[in-house]
């Protein structure tokens, strides 16, 4: 990674306005590495003067990339043009193989995908399957319903997919698909290794006008890339020139929302990354080792900052003749959460308040928090509200100290009906324990006309206690009962977080705290959730299970998907009823980061469960989710739910 040493000038330009920056040929303002491109070149050459290579004719140049360079692609993320092969023709494709040298599987390499003649996500889209350009008979090396796998050939075979010799299908490759007698032949080959696919009988049309009979082709890299070089069929959009390309733009991906005060830009930054588009609409992807970087003002202060990103090199890496900046929004914090209160305890009574959140009959709705108080008096801690939509019934105000008022309640008749436990005898003891304490509040509309609240508080001298107020009998309408908090010269961070700030928490690698579900109850929860933005499963995961883990009864994706006892995932997404335009993915990904999402989770005492989550994305638009009757829970009374996530992160409300 490099850094601008010489901004005085520049950035107060770039950030008045982000004015064009003229390149700075011999000076320090823009280091450029050696590129990459040399050694690339030197590599293509090695692979193109492999001996035995069969001279193709009518090829046309076709040179762009897929799939990042650091080889970070995953499965399904990057795709090559589509190729189209009409009855009756053959086409030939080469490519550079770039095999990652610590690749540990074999599948780390790429997989070419054989369609009807649509774009993926289409209606009428449908594959004929997928083959692999490693051989693992006992493997998933080749899959999909037209594909034969008894028809396949490979120089070499791997007997699991943690052998060595991933290696070797790197290099030059040419693809040939040759439907001259109606079948379908595959040839793949590096001069080293060849794979063959060989269908005689004539392959069915999968197009819905019938009198269509091309077939596509398109290529898939996971944990590898490939440069393209050449194609004697022009792909749909056309074919991309081998010359010199200028950058026009780039989008960076990566960067975290908030950054730590005492951070500095190379940890803030370490998993940015960028799309550049360069002219004649090619792309690729680069790493922060070759971006500059400079946050404006600095980093040495709390407060809303700008990232200013610049790149300056062309496609094959040579100096730009001019830089291409983007910029990107973040705050340098003190901590790392939302606040509720000014965090040195300065905020008076009922000067801030927390989203007011409808509790349904029969519903509990449980957050988490971290209590700090100014220690003057006990009341000054949080403080739980119960009320009307509109705030004009004050079924309750709950104070921490077991004291508080509401309709027909006077300070002494509601202390009356609290339950405490825990050495809040010693109120001085609990009082410093409260500055830190990490408080569960959990409220219950009993749908009746009563509701229950309960609040676990975890002292910084390692007591808990726990305060109950059970039967609170003055809810005139139990469809109109919401809950709030709020303070009194104390503040309340929301500091519970799963996963990794900058979304690079891999998949089940964090759990949130379980939660029961009594049978008969609705239990919700409420975050925020950021997520990668990377594939449409980077967001939170609902699980349930019951107490001890040992059985899953559902794991539910947010992208409508999922499993668990006796589900697969085509079968439980099918249970799923969403809302909300979900059919345009890409507009829904982007909305879930920093999406308010709410979680509920029925028990229906039957051996059903319902799970409904609405998620309000940040372009405002609400999207639902339900999965109703899921029929898989064995154990009434054990039935429990967390959450987890990959590539993202949550921030509990």
């Amino acid at each position: 990674m490099k850094y601008l040493n010489k901004f005085a000038s520049v950035f107060c330009a770039a950030a008045l306005g982000m004015l064009a920056l003229t390149s700075c040929e011999g000076g320090d303002l823009y280091e450029i590495d050696a590129p990459d491109w040399i050694s690339a070149k030197a590599d293509s050459i090695k692979n193109a003067n492999q001996g035995g290579e069969e001279e193709l004719v009518g090829m046309m140049e076709d040179v762009y990339t897929i799939g990042a360079t650091d080889y970070s692609t995953g499965w399904w993320a990057q795709f090559s043009k589509y190729y189209q092969i009409p009855e009756n023709q053959v086409w030939h494709g080469q490519f550079n193989l770039n095999i990652n040298p610590d690749a540990t599987n074999t599948y780390k390499n790429f997989a070419m995908i054989i369609s009807n003649d649509e774009d993926r996500g289409a209606a009428n889209y449908k594959e004929y399957g997928a083959i692999r350009f490693d051989h693992q008979p006992s493997g998933n090396s080749e899959w999909g319903d037209y594909i034969d796998r008894s028809f396949v050939e490979s120089t070499l075979t791997f007997e699991t997919d943690t052998d060595n010799g991933v290696e070797k299908l790197g290099g030059k490759v040419t693809v040939t698909v040759d439907r001259t007698d109606g079948g379908l032949k595959v040839t793949i080959t590096n001069g080293t290794v060849t794979k063959t696919y060989k269908q005689t009988a004539t392959l069915e049309n999968l197009n819905a006008d019938a009198s269509n009979g091309t077939i596509r082709v398109f290529f898939v890299p996971e944990g590898s890339y490939i440069n393209w070089l050449a194609t004697n069929i022009e792909p749909i959009g056309g074919c991309t020139s081998a010359e010199d390309k200028a950058p026009l733009s780039m989008e960076v991906k990566g960067a975290p929302r908030k950054v730590l005060l005492g951070t500095t830009i190379e940890e803030a930054f370490a998993n940015l990354a960028a799309t550049v588009q360069f002219e004649t609409g090619v792309s690729k992807d680069v790493t922060v080792a070759e971006l500059t970087l400079q946050a404006v003002p600095d980093m040495a202060t709390v407060g809303k900052k700008t990232l200013v990103v610049v790149y300056n090199k062309t496609y094959k890496g040579e100096g730009a003749a001019a830089p291409i900046i983007a910029t990107v929004e973040f705050e340098i914090v003190d901590k790392m959460f939302t606040c509720l209160g000014a965090a040195d305890n300065t905020s008076p009574w009922w000067s801030e308040h927390s989203q007011a959140v409808k509790v349904a009959p029969k519903e509990t709705l449980v957050t988490t928090f971290t209590n700090y108080t100014s220690g003057a008096n006990n009341w000054n801690n949080f403080c739980i509200v119960l009320n009307s939509a509109d705030g004009a019934t004050e079924y309750g105000v709950l104070r921490a100290d077991n004291w508080g008022w509401g309709t027909g309640w006077a300070g002494e008749e509601l202390a009356s009906k609290c339950t405490p436990s825990g050495p809040q005898a010693d109120w001085g003891t609990w009082l410093k324990a409260m500055d830190g304490a990490k408080v569960t509040v959990c409220v219950t509309n009993n749908g009746d006309g009563t509701a229950d609240v309960r609040s676990f508080m975890l002292g910084t001298d390692g007591n808990e206690y726990k305060q109950e107020y059970i039967g609170l009998n003055t809810v005139t309408n139990p469809d109109d009962f919401y809950f709030h908090l709020t303070i009194d010269n104390c503040h309340l961070e929301f500091d519970d977080v799963l996963g990794q700030e900058d979304n690079s928490s891999a998949w089940w690698s964090e759990h949130s705290p379980y939660i029961k579900v009594p049978v008969g109850q609705t239990v919700t929860r409420r975050f925020l959730n950021y997520t990668s933005g990377a594939n449409n499963w980077n967001n939170f995961c609902t699980v349930l299970t019951n107490a001890d883990g040992s059985v899953e009864y559902g794991v539910l994706r947010a992208d409508n998907w999922g499993w668990g006892t006796g589900w697969a995932g085509e079968e439980l997404a099918s249970k799923c009823t969403p809302s909300g335009p979900q059919a345009d993915w890409g507009v829904w990904l982007a909305a879930m980061d920093e999406a308010t999402v709410t979680v509920s989770v029925t028990n229906n005492g039957d051996g059903t469960a319902d799970v409904k989550s609405v998620m309000v994305g940040n372009n405002g638009i609400t999207y639902t989710q339900n999965y109703i009757g899921l029929n898989t829970v064995t154990d009434p009374e054990n039935l429990y739910f967390h959450f987890t996530i990959d590539g993202c992160h949550l921030v509990f409300e």
